[in-house]
């Protein structure tokens, strides 16, 4: 009998997660077939689950543009640069915080966690206010300082994590083979830590890549405008235009899909990694 429940208990489980995913993969779904109707099956009523025929015009009007073009080139630009420019910062940092007896090591943390919590939208024109006696309105180079501040806190908490795992005999043991501090944090140390930088490095580039109010204070030029700001363009007066609008995100969104493809193993070894120590 409680075999059977187990079993029962078991399917019941797999079918209420199957329902949960459906739920959220939906709104994609949508998304998706959207992007290859036409205004008026968009608007159909009753609203068509799959579209009647496939209507490639929203995406041969999206490509012919060269301002999407650019506005893509833009994005990929910030979120690399966003993205090493975190690993390069954030992991030294980390180490240090998880290695070193620092003076307010604590209170350091506390304030990671605190500025993590602290919305973007909170501190944008503050920045903007800042970089515009910099000179660093209307170029890359604040948007991408701005992307760093926003996602350094959370790489910084979760390499700590990490190095917190590792054994201290294997640095010790490098120490004593004549290893200065700079390198067994190469050697060792950061190698011993691949899925965790992988991870913070995917998560960067996302955050960086979806990011819209910073482009959106820190770029009034549109030629310096990202491919999230860029599809306000398809919102006007007198209306919408979905197909433009969901053609474009199924394309920016793919850079995303394909980092999660590439990079799986890596982030659950990533997130996973040193869950015991903390």
């Amino acid at each position: 009998m409680s075999k059977l429940l187990r079993k029962h208990k078991g399917i019941f489980q797999s079918l209420l997660g199957l329902i949960i995913i459906l739920i959220f993969l939906f709104p994609i779904y949508w998304m998706l077939i959207s992007s290859f109707k036409t205004s008026a099956e968009i608007f159909a009523n009753p609203p068509t689950f799959f579209p009647k025929d496939f209507y490639l015009g929203n995406y041969s009007v999206l490509f012919k543009d060269i301002e999407f073009l650019n506005y893509f080139k833009n994005s990929a630009i910030i979120a690399v640069f966003a993205m090493a420019g975190s690993i390069l910062l954030a992991a030294p940092i980390s180490y240090a915080l998880a290695r070193k007896n620092l003076k307010g090591a604590g209170i350091a943390l506390f304030l990671l966690i605190i500025i993590q919590m602290v919305p973007s939208n909170s501190i944008a024109l503050p920045l903007y206010a800042m970089f515009s006696k910099w000179g660093l309105t209307n170029s890359f180079a604040g948007v991408i300082v701005a992307n760093i501040t926003s996602s350094l806190p959370f790489i910084a908490l979760v390499l700590r994590t990490s190095f917190l795992a590792i054994p201290q005999g294997l640095e010790d043991a490098a120490y004593i083979d004549g290893c200065s501090n700079w390198k067994t944090f190469f050697r060792i140390v950061l190698p011993l830590t691949l899925p965790a930088l992988v991870t913070c490095a995917a998560f960067s580039f996302i955050f960086a890549w979806g990011e819209f109010i910073y482009a959106l204070v820190l770029l009034p030029d549109r030629e310096y405008w990202t491919i999230t700001v860029g599809m306000r363009t398809f919102i006007g007066q007198h209306g919408t235009k979905w197909g433009n609008l969901m053609a474009t995100a199924t394309v920016s969104s793919l850079p995303v899909i394909i980092i999660f493809i590439l990079t799986q193993k890596h982030i659950v070894g990533g997130i996973t990694a040193g869950s015991v120590k903390g």
